[in-house]
């Protein structure tokens, strides 16, 4: 893997996975030596609101479930960058990869500029997300429900194993800010593994008691209930 690409290594979720990698092009660089100096600013009582972690949009996005969509504003910062030779990143993507064989960050969310792996992985998106609208609709059937939060279940274990990897690896390399993301990473994806038992079985209920409706439905001849 070249040192271009490794310095472009998220810090991931999920994903929910955790990338904050633009956050060291905008704020790990030096202002240009001819840039004339900006007059001192006027002193203030609060402390400065601390800057944001991405620069390519103003805020970090919100994914569909509510949470910070991480991983899809920094996988975006990653792409926009310029093909310049930046300052090296201290993670080897490689050796991540061989310790964690098999695990969903590196199918599904590491950044990737190929279009036949983007195109891959919008499929593999696509089929998951219309597979969560039978369960949500009630159309899904028993082993699909399981076979649903089953995915869920092993996306949020692969995200933790990648953050906390990464943080017992490089943690003491890593700027902070970016280690805070990789914790949020982990605790985020610990409180979602709690809640999977709890949709599975209101998924199930909900599916069962549909079913019966649509029985006594039939029995009535067609009438509505």
């Amino acid at each position: 893997m070249s040192t271009h690409a490794r310095w472009k290594l998220p810090l991931g979720t999920a994903g929910v996975l955790v990338l904050a990698v633009g956050a060291w092009l905008v704020f790990g660089g030096q202002a240009p030596e001819d840039a004339a100096p900006a007059p001192a600013p006027a002193p203030v009582t609060q402390a400065p609101a601390p800057p944001p972690v991405f620069a390519s949009t103003p805020a970090v996005p919100r994914a569909k479930d509510g949470g910070l969509d991480l991983v899809g504003a920094a996988t975006a910062q990653v792409q926009a960058a310029p093909d310049e030779e930046p300052a090296p990143y201290p993670v080897d993507l490689e050796a991540l990869r061989a310790k964690l064989p098999g695990n969903l960050y590196f199918e599904l969310d590491a950044p990737t500029k190929d279009p036949e792996e983007l195109r891959r992985r919008e499929g593999v998106k696509a089929k998951w997300n219309a597979l969560y609208g039978k369960v949500l609709s009630n159309e899904a059937s028993e082993e699909e429900v399981h076979q649903y939060y089953e995915h869920r279940r092993q996306v949020s274990e692969d995200a933790i194993a990648f953050a906390t990897t990464m943080l017992q690896d490089y943690g003491d390399k890593l700027p902070s800010e970016h280690r805070g993301l990789l914790e949020l990473s982990v605790n985020m994806h610990r409180t979602r593994l709690a809640e999977i038992p709890r949709q599975e079985s209101e998924a199930l209920s909900r599916r069962e008691a549909h079913a019966q409706r649509q029985k006594e439905w039939r029995a009535g001849g067609g009438r509505q209930p």
